[in-house]
């Protein structure tokens, strides 16, 4: 497999330059033009692999084959991987950089501008001790979410094309856009990727194994107030903002992100907007399990009623959406495709960590349009900040992963 890490380091180091942010209130697809750059650059690369049936649609998601060597009858299985990278921060003129053989100390990232991956505010680096990190310049992202998957995937039908002795059936792969703004499966074209089943590439630290997610939805208040001048105001005036911050103080403060963990859900509040005479408040909702899912929906209906008590009939509106469900229920039939991951990462040196999934995928929403979808590591950490890094070691046991997945179909029963 050594032969394989210079080529995915570059790789990897090609893929973060292009500047891939998705863009949440966009409505076209790809939701930046910077992701059909990448995509194309992509198909390039893939048709000079000489993979075959290299797909590039017009919203921007690739798709590619790799074709069978083995005469028998196999399952056809796939891999997918996000172009996009986070919103929430710049990933424009990503300047990574490889930290050889990591003490255990303090990365310093941009010393004149103090930013510093420190070990008290991120002590899962000191697990990386030996490795060779790749950092940020402490401006950008990194892109390791999800640009490692991409790497780790095309370096593996690499390997199999170098090595044929290795007996494997059809496989597919698939890039796609907009992962990180919640669409990134709203057009992919599960009947033309034509897999039984596939994996998205998209987790965080080693071993992760994932085959269940949050229930998710969304929550919007649309509070109208009533503005008048300040020194006539009395019993005219009703403030958006005061009804605001009482809506707020209605939902448990408890429940939310920064004070829950493991299969405990959450309802994060994302946004107060307005003034006086108008005001939104916005959450998101999530939970693993459906029917306490449904209870924080119907409750955010609840709230709305009580602040329409309070203050007045039609003050507040709701727009609730469900956005992805937990894909347990659609994976569970179909365990085997988790344990012959669990057993191509024991295989490959990995100690397998079966966990729920604190977010969504895409897997979640492909699982449900037919295609089960568990998700593997990829190695990034810190995903979506300045302090994001990703291990070689690590991305190279990603890479020997998915090939051992893939062999292993020759004898799974």
């Amino acid at each position: 497999m050594n032969e394989i890490k210079d080529k995915m380091v570059q790789r990897f180091m090609e893929y973060v330059s292009f500047d891939t942010q998705s863009i949440d209130d966009a409505t076209c697809v790809p939701s930046s033009d910077g992701q059909f750059v990448f995509a194309r650059y992509l198909e390039k690369r893939l048709k000079e692999m000489n993979l075959e049936d290299v797909c590039l649609d017009e919203k921007g998601y690739l798709y590619a084959t790799l074709p069978s060597n083995s005469s028998r009858e196999l399952p056809v299985i796939g891999f997918i991987a996000h172009m996009d990278t986070s919103p929430d921060m710049s990933g424009k003129d990503v300047k990574p950089r490889i930290v050889e053989n990591y003490d255990g100390g303090d990365i310093v990232l941009d010393g004149e501008a103090g930013v510093v991956l420190t070990t008290s505010d991120f002590p899962e680096v000191k697990e990386y001790v030996g490795d060779d990190l790749i950092v940020t310049d402490g401006h950008t992202l990194l892109g390791a979410d999800d640009k490692a998957g991409i790497a780790e995937i095309i370096s593996a039908v690499e390997y199999l094309q170098a090595h044929p002795e290795i007996e494997h059936g059809k496989v597919r792969i698939a890039f796609n856009p907009d992962e990180e703004i919640g669409r990134g499966a709203h057009h992919f074209n599960v009947p033309l990727f034509g897999c039984d089943w596939a994996y998205t590439v998209d987790g965080s630290c080693e071993g992760e194994l994932e085959f269940e997610n949050f229930n998710a939805g969304s929550a919007t208040f649309n509070i109208q107030g009533r503005n008048v001048h300040p020194g006539y105001a009395k019993g005219k005036m009703l403030n958006a903002l005061r009804v605001a911050t009482a809506l707020v103080d209605a939902i448990p403060s408890q429940e939310s992100p920064e004070c829950t963990q493991g299969y405990e859900g959450f309802y994060h509040l994302m946004g107060i907007n307005g003034g006086v005479d108008s005001a939104t408040v916005s959450y998101i909702i999530r939970d693993h399990s459906k029917e306490i899912f449904e209870t924080r929906m119907a409750f955010m209906k609840q709230v709305a009623a009580m602040m329409n008590e309070r203050f007045g009939n039609g003050v507040v509106s709701l727009e609730l959406k469900e956005q992805y469900r937990n894909m347990r229920e659609m994976v569970e039939p179909k365990m085997y495709i988790v344990e012959l991951a669990k057993e191509a990462m024991i295989q490959a040196g990995v100690e397998p960590k079966v966990k729920p999934i604190r977010g969504g995928t895409d897997g979640a929403q492909l699982s449900f349009m037919g295609l089960p979808c568990p998700n593997l590591f990829a190695g990034g950490i810190n995903f979506h900040s300045r302090y994001e890094f990703v291990s070689v070691q690590v991305m190279e046991k990603a890479v020997k992963t998915i090939v051992k997945i893939i062999a292993g179909l020759v004898n799974m029963k």
